[in-house]
């Protein structure tokens, strides 16, 4: 029982750091960059973040290289 208990705080602390770390990066404008697709007709909308994608994915490539590096 004591290592569900870890394994659960464990998850709620990661939770956690996902979710502040979403927050953050809508306040510095992920989401809402030039090249980021919006389009809307009517009372249908279609989002596609491309350019946000692409920074995240060249950010965690960097960073999973600076630990993972052989």
């Amino acid at each position: 029982m004591e290592q569900i208990g870890r394994i659960l705080v464990s998850i709620g602390i990661v939770l956690l750091l996902i979710g502040g770390a979403i927050l953050l990066a809508q306040k510095l404008g992920f989401g809402k960059l030039p090249g980021d697709l919006l389009i809307q007709k009517g009372n249908v909308t279609f989002f596609f973040p491309i350019v946000s994608s692409i920074i995240l994915s060249i950010l965690f490539t960097l960073i999973l290289n600076l630990f993972f590096r052989r």
